[in-house]
């Protein structure tokens, strides 16, 4: 086989292992190795079949080192060992022992198997072109306005047995479940990280089992190009690619969209004690953010910090976001602790972050949603000034929050509520941002499902392995009266009108509404608020719950039908003031027409929807209430012409909670509008 090699200078561009004509070049960043030696491995073997050391004067551009092959197949696996100054106070720590992974391999061999781990075998790219047909499948481009996400994560979304799809667990279970995305009414699906990493690296145990746990979540990538190879059905030789790829198609052609949730700001490499499996041993000092002693900074919680400012990062992530959009053809982002990238090579935060508006200008990201969730690990919330570039979304935590506290009948909840309800102007509009740029949440991965929101006033994570210390301990919460389970027919009742409560602000707000999967069927993780460990029963979705809290299901249906139907709720611009020539867009009252209440001790609010503007032939009336006790509300006069209806009421039983097909007229001036409940109306 080396008699048939033949070795070539190589090109320094592009990055990464690419097929050029009848070559394969091979082509790697390192600014201070002193030597790079290219291993290539045949499949199924450990061991390199040849070491190609690259010379500085003919491998070496710059700081790119470069190498081209002819005489190799498709196939091949490949890795790189790096030599280099090992020293720590300096950043330095090359090991020319260690076998690298190339940071731009675009598919992984090594770890295929679920919950095995590397398994101490090496980390491998896979040289292929990866070919796939398309068949004509172009970007969606659905408006921010009219999208709503759903929030899932591939594995637990169909690994249940109850789940019904012959391949659970992975990208082919979400394309079976493509029918029931689509008959729930979502617009885009947003996948927890699907970039490759090491599920296994978790050292916790169960303390009830004494089982490992596993990192279900992913939130440690080990590498940004390639997808996860044991979601696939069969991740070997690259082919995980293609079952990525034939997802985002049916995905397409069924009318959704596939937003990822993308980590940028750390690797699975983790801290000092980490392994060095890619960026460590390829160029230290400049992936990551050091101190003064070399040591590895942590905005992140997570043993490191990438350090995203720095030009050669920047590019690289660039080449990431723009390989996705291109030859993976998703529709967007959604960048997991995005206020790293405001930091500056010394952790200091920048005014201007050039990351930040070099995403939001690339032209080949333009028509691609990008959202950022603006904060850290490190108390840097930036919700509302995250930039000031209109292309910017932002996970919107002050919603999540001011949502909650009014639902847990909290005093002094009514002027947040109504901001939020109206498109957060406080945080988007300074900005020349519009209430899409609000990405509303109540409940996400991280955190309480909205079931345990209203069930459980505390967190119950001892199966973490970590004594309940992790998760969140302010979680806004109430259990409605009973903590956990219940047979109590009265608290049951009460929790599910509170849950549609809930729905019905989140999902008739001004902004974009984003909702986790199995909230529609009421899942639970039995007070879990951090699963991210629990590969089992507590973050599988239990899909038996979708037929026995049908009447939920529908009610989820319907008001996203709602949502849909009229673009009173999805807005393109904040609400505009009364004038002479023009009424109101949105009038606030308490219990009495055209009367404003804020009170602190108030628990009720309510306001009229104008739909003109909007192009909406109707107008809507809502109120709600977190009070223990009911609340009577005059309504608005209406023209001549028309007349209230009622088409929600969330204190009432299936098929009555929501009812678009007969509205229920009033025969009064008064609504009656039930504790911890919602009543919408249409003129």
């Amino acid at each position: 086989m080396l008699k048939k090699i033949r070795i070539h200078s190589g090109h320094p561009y592009p990055f990464g292992a690419s097929i050029q004509g009848n070559r394969f070049n091979f082509s790697l960043f390192s600014q201070n190795a002193t030597k790079v030696t290219l291993l290539l491995f045949e499949q199924n073997s450990n061991s390199p079949f040849v070491s190609l050391g690259l010379s500085s004067d003919k491998n070496k551009t710059g700081n790119i080192w470069h190498i081209a092959l002819s005489g190799i197949s498709k196939g091949t696996l490949y890795a790189y060992q790096i030599d280099g100054p090992h020293d720590k106070d300096h950043g330095h720590l090359f090991d020319r022992d260690n076998i690298l992974l190339d940071p731009y391999a675009k598919a992984i061999s090594g770890n295929e198997t679920w919950g095995k781990g590397k398994a101490n075998k090496p980390l491998l790219g896979i040289i292929n072109d990866f070919a796939f047909n398309w068949q004509g499948d172009r970007p969606l481009k659905t408006p921010l306005n009219k999208t709503i996400i759903y929030e899932i994560h591939v594995r637990s979304f169909t690994k249940n047995k109850n789940s019904g799809v012959k391949h659970p667990g992975t990208y082919q279970g979400v394309i079976e479940k493509i029918p029931y995305l689509t008959e729930l009414g979502v617009t885009a699906v947003e996948l927890l990280p699907i970039h490759e990493f090491d599920e296994t690296e978790i050292k916790f145990k169960d303390p009830h089992s004494d089982k490992s746990l596993i990192n279900l979540w992913g939130y440690n990538s080990i590498n940004f190009f390639s997808p996860k190879a044991s979601y696939a059905v069969n991740g070997l030789a690259g082919q995980q690619i293609n079952e990525f790829k034939s997802l985002v198609k049916a995905l397409h052609k069924a009318g959704l969209e596939i937003i990822l949730d993308v980590v940028f700001n750390h690797t699975g490499e983790g801290g000092s004690s980490g392994p060095s499996i890619s960026f460590r041993g390829i160029e230290n000092s400049i992936y990551y953010l050091l101190d003064k002693h070399g040591d590895y900074q942590n905005f992140t919680g997570c043993g490191n910090t990438i350090n995203c400012n720095h030009p050669i990062v920047r590019e690289f992530i660039l080449d990431c976001l723009r390989y996705w959009v291109v030859e993976m053809h998703v529709d967007g982002f959604r960048f997991d602790l995005a206020a790293i990238f405001s930091r500056d090579q010394a952790g200091l935060v920048l005014e201007a972050p050039p990351l930040v508006e070099q995403i939001a200008a690339d032209p080949i990201l333009a028509d691609t949603k990008i959202i950022a969730e603006a904060w850290d690990a490190s108390g840097l919330y930036q919700v509302g000034t995250f930039s000031k570039n209109s292309r910017w979304a932002e996970w919107n935590g002050r919603f999540r929050d001011d949502v909650r506290s009014f639902m847990c009948g909290h005093p002094n909840t009514l002027t947040n509520l109504a901001t939020r309800l109206a498109g957060s102007s406080d945080l988007f509009q300074a900005s020349g941002r519009t209430p899409a740029s609000s990405i509303n949440f109540v409940t996400s991965h991280d955190g309480f499902t909205l079931y345990d929101l209203v069930s459980y006033n505390h967190k119950w994570n001892t199966a973490n392995g970590e004594e309940n210390r992790d998760g969140e301990n302010h979680n806004i919460s109430w259990n409605s009266g009973k903590e956990g389970p219940t047979k109590s027919i009265k608290i049951n009742q009460l929790r599910f009108r509170r849950i549609r409560t809930m729905a019905v602000i989140l999902l008739l707000s001004q902004g974009t509404p984003m909702l986790l999967a199995g909230d529609e069927f009421c899942r639970t993780q039995k007070g879990n608020n951090n699963p991210y460990c629990q590969d089992n029963s507590i973050s599988w979705l239990d899909w038996s719950l979708a037929e026995k809290h049908k009447h939920m299901l529908r009610f989820f249906k319907s008001l996203i039908q709602l949502r849909k139907e009229h673009p009173a709720f999805h807005r393109t611009d904040f609400f505009d003031a009364a004038s002479k020539n023009e009424p109101a867009e949105i009038l606030w009252q308490g219990s009495k027409q055209r009367v404003e209440d804020w009170s602190p001790e108030n628990r009720h609010l309510c306001f009229l929807l104008n739909g003109a503007k909007a192009g909406d032939p109707n107008n809507f009336f809502i109120a709600l209430n977190s009070d223990s006790k009911p609340h009577s509300v005059e309504l608005p006069s209406t023209h001549k012409k028309y007349s209230w209806s009622c088409i929600i009421d969330t204190s009432q039983p299936s098929p009555k909670d929501c009812d678009l097909d007969n509205p229920s007229p009033l025969s009064s001036d008064r609504v009656l509008v039930q504790p911890m409940s919602a009543v919408v109306l249409i003129a």
